[in-house]
């Protein structure tokens, strides 16, 4: 690890829901039982979350997510509440202060409000805050109809200058062909580079409360591993393995930056 220490991390709506849509909250705890820790360790971190619209879906009682983007947007407003107070709450509970970034992808292509937004992510670190960061559901569109945060972390470890992104997901990392399909798949632990037929081991879309999958994984990992920063997909099912990653051991899937 550099001397810096500063991670972002991605945890999607599968690892932080049920499938009722409801929180798990045993999950959700460890998690930033977990940050939290690294963070009083001396480590700066970025969390960028998905969720709201699961979330806010669930809050709302609906039985399944809104298939309308609107209807979307309306649960997200809902469901990004909901889950800004459970995370100051949790992180209030081991001495944490949080701060909130709704993203849009004009925000990251405008110079002007880019640099506003790391001048935002430095101050927040100085002040000894943590970041949580979503896209912009209830304006910005694109996110919600194409794609997932996953794309969002990359960017934002672009941002802040990271040393390693670590997204959570439901899966153990990549693997050399679908597991849920065959009982020889196997994990692969280091990818040293992401090219066409790895991209091609990807498959399809994700579980039915979020909207991304490994292909939108790898593609944030090839977006940050060219500027290099050192990429890993974990399972978020036991947050503790992030321990054991920061310190050096094999866990999920190790997508090496480019030097």
């Amino acid at each position: 690890m550099s001397e810096r220490n500063r991670f972002v991390f991605k945890v999607g709506t599968s690892t932080l829901t049920y499938s009722t849509g409801k929180v798990n909250l045993r999950r959700l705890q460890s998690l930033v039982r977990t940050l939290a820790d690294l963070h009083n360790s001396g480590c700066e971190i970025a969390l960028v979350t998905s969720g709201a619209i699961s979330v806010g879906a669930g809050k709302l009682g609906l039985k399944v997510r809104p298939s309308s983007t609107p209807g979307r947007q309306a649960a997200a407003c809902v469901g990004q509440c909901e889950l800004m107070f459970m995370y100051d709450k949790f992180f209030s509970e081991y001495g944490c202060t949080v701060g909130q970034l709704l993203i849009t992808k004009s925000d990251i292509e405008n110079d002007e409000r880019r640099t506003n937004l790391v001048n935002a992510f430095e101050n927040l670190f100085l002040y000894g805050a943590i970041p949580i960061i979503n896209e912009n559901d209830s304006v910005a569109v694109d996110e919600i109809v194409y794609g997932d945060n996953d794309s969002l972390s990359a960017q934002v470890a672009k941002l802040i200058e990271a040393d390693k992104l670590i997204i959570l997901t439901d899966t153990d990392g990549l693997f050399d062909k679908n597991p849920t399909e065959f009982a020889d798949a196997r994990l692969l632990p280091v990818v040293k580079e992401i090219t066409s037929e790895v991209m091609e081991l990807a498959g399809g879309s994700g579980s039915n409360r979020g909207t991304g999958g490994m292909v939108t994984k790898l593609a944030a990992a090839k977006d940050a591993t060219d500027v290099g920063i050192d990429t890993y997909i974990i399972n978020g099912a036991n947050p503790d393995d992030i321990y054991r990653l920061v310190e050096g051991h094999q866990i999920g899937t190790h997508f090496c930056a480019k030097e």
